[in-house]
């Protein structure tokens, strides 16, 4: 092999190697698979779920807290007992129910929207989520999420251009309180609550407030671990910058060591629970779970010191519930939408400000998101066609120059890789062609790809819409289906997935048509469209429906540029520039690297020789 040769199948060995080890489940998920597995077997079979053992019934058992209201007399003690009433919130987006019991909210519901399956899209259920505020009252650390709260009111409905609040009280004495203050504007997915302690100064003393808040989310999407891959907890931190946990494992972490935290957030793939302080919080911990439980997503826990402001018994605070939509977000403040992963470094910038400015205006058409998609795509490769055109030409001077190049390799023979190179340099530099010249152009593209690859699957916009046969756009689509395959977790096989690596395939195909390659590198570029194929397989059907496009229109843009390129044009204009004596010719920064390697290469030789 020469060393060409050897660098594409290295290269290709790196690729691989990298799917691989992307693609290689952790031992946590192998153990949360076997776990999923077993209890759809059982489901199948009739057969009940094994009964839990002495220990772990020993171990639940311990952490059930018995409340003797005789321990808190004096304390909070008239409010342990009574009736769990449910307050109803609502506006034209959000039903919010509020429980007597902890004053907390109990489920949210946005109107308008569904769940994968047609049900109502509850981003908080009231049996799996936990709030209330830890104080330390008589000596004896209470938490509020245990006492019955008294409404101001039964319900409150809001219309568009009204605001208005509620108050859940939860009295100490008669002029000692705590109040949970709810508002709720029309039209908004924000639901107000500012906590004031009245008169329980001496009560609570001078120790933080610590704010407790526990959710396990459930499934929405189609695909459970795609909506797990792309659910994790946020939080900013220090100047405004917003980091997050829990991606693919359970993580921990301590907030508040980088400054105050303003915003939390139990983030699904396209929706958000978002906390946010407007005082900040001191510190705390987050914690993100993923249950082996079938349906569930992640838990998130978050226990956090409330930070005092100018009024210390006052604690503003504001929920968001609502979609993952980059410029809804973005409303909000404090860099919330930062929590949409647009990529990383250069891809982050292309997506926020060409992708998103265009695709919104895109978007004001009224347009059906497939044909969105495809306008999209052909604003991009007009852009890119100079590019794409002068990587064809160096590719096409390249194929004239193959029988040159195939003379001098009979010539020199392949037992001597060094000599055969500089004798291809030196072919290079007379016919001034840059043998790298159709990588570049290339090259300088791929960020643009790599950008759209993380652009579609955190679009909102695309989630439940249809086009064609694909039903939604936000996720694959299945037209084979089969039992999960142990290790890959593959269960169905993706017709737009399966289009756009033929189409990529029959591009490879016309690409080495182009340059003329033979050999074992005419095969390499047909691998990579395999391995991507077993990738994208699961990705959503909007992503693989723009890469599909694009081939598309790269296969029509390569036929157009065929016919303007004229071969026996390039080979007579190579031939006019080798007559050209070296003092006229122009050095390309690559041609001028080329001849100092060539003399480093002869300076090694001669030293060998002596």
């Amino acid at each position: 092999m020469d060393r060409n040769t050897f660098t594409g199948l290295f290269l290709i060995l790196i690729i691989f190697i990298g799917s691989m080890y992307l693609m290689n489940p952790s031992e946590a998920e192998l153990k949360r698979e076997k776990i999923l597995q077993d209890s759809i077997a059982r489901a199948k079979s009739g057969i009940p779920a094994p009964a839990k053992t002495a220990d772990k019934a020993t171990e639940e058992a311990a952490k059930t807290v018995v409340i003797d209201s005789n321990a808190f007399k004096g304390a909070f003690g008239a409010a342990l007992s009574g009736v769990s009433e449910s307050v109803v919130l609502q506006n034209e987006l959000l039903k919010v129910n509020l429980s007597t019991k902890g004053g907390r909210v109990a489920s949210v519901e946005l109107k308008g929207m569904k769940t994968f399956d047609g049900k109502p899209l509850i981003m908080l259920d009231s049996a799996d989520n936990k709030f209330g505020l830890t104080l330390s009252a008589s000596n004896q650390e209470v938490n509020t999420e245990n006492f019955y709260f008294t409404p101001s009111a039964k319900a409150l409905t809001v219309s568009q251009s009204d605001s208005s609040s509620l108050t859940m009280r939860l009295s100490y004495s008669a002029n000692q309180y705590v109040d949970y203050i709810y508002s709720l504007k029309g039209n908004s997915y924000n639901l107000g609550l500012t906590i004031v302690t009245h008169g329980l100064d001496n009560v609570i003393g001078s120790k933080p407030i610590t704010l407790n808040w526990q959710a396990t989310l459930k499934q929405k999407e189609k695909d459970l671990s795609s909506e797990q891959r792309y659910s994790s907890a946020y939080f900013n931190h220090g100047e405004n910058e917003v980091d997050h946990i829990g991606v693919s494992e359970d993580e921990k972490k301590e907030l508040g060591e980088d400054g105050k935290i303003q915003w939390i957030s139990f983030k699904q793939h396209f929706f958000s629970n978002v906390l946010i302080a407007k005082n900040g919080f001191e510190k705390g911990t987050l914690d993100v779970k993923v249950p082996a439980q079938l349906g569930l997503v992640k838990s998130f826990s978050a226990n956090m010191q409330l930070a005092k402001g100018k009024d210390s018994n006052s604690y503003p605070l504001e929920f968001y519930f609502g979609p993952n939509r980059f410029n809804t977000l973005k409303d909000q403040g404090y860099n919330i939408e930062k929590q949409v992963d647009l990529g990383w470094g250069p891809l982050k910038w292309i997506n926020r400000v060409a992708v998103l400015p265009i695709f919104n205006g895109l978007e004001g058409m009224g347009w059906n998101y497939g044909l969105i998609i495809l306008i999209l795509t052909i604003i991009l490769k007009v852009v890119l066609t100079p590019l794409t055109y002068k990587s064809y030409l160096s590719m096409a001077k390249m194929r004239v120059l193959k029988p040159e190049m195939d003379e001098i390799k009979g010539k020199v023979g392949e037992d001597n890789p060094t000599l055969l190179q500089q004798e291809y340099l030196k072919l290079y530099k007379k016919a001034g062609v840059n043998p790298l010249g159709g990588c570049i152009p290339m090259l300088l593209q791929l960020p643009i790809v790599m950008a759209f690859f993380f652009f579609f699957p955190n679009l909102f916009e695309l989630r439940q819409e249809s086009f064609l046969w694909m039903k939604d756009l936000s996720t694959y689509d299945s037209v084979i289906n089969f039992p999960t395959i142990p290790l890959l977790n593959v269960n169905h096989i993706s017709l737009m997935c399966l289009l756009m690596t033929v189409s990529t395939l029959a591009t490879t195909y016309i690409n080495n048509q182009t340059s003329g390659v033979t050999g074992q590198m005419k095969y390499i570029g047909y691998i990579t469209p395999i391995i991507f194929l077993t990738v994208l397989n699961s990705y959503p059907s909007g992503l693989n429906y723009y890469y599909f496009c694009a081939n598309v229109l790269t296969f029509a843009q390569q036929l157009i540029i065929r016919q303007l390129v004229n071969d026996e044009k390039i080979h007579a204009r190579i031939q006019e520039n080798k007559k050209k004596p070296e003092t006229e010719k122009k050095k390309s920064k690559f041609q001028q690297r080329m001849d100092d390697y060539m003399r480093q290469q002869q300076q090694e030789a001669k030293k060998k020789n002596k």
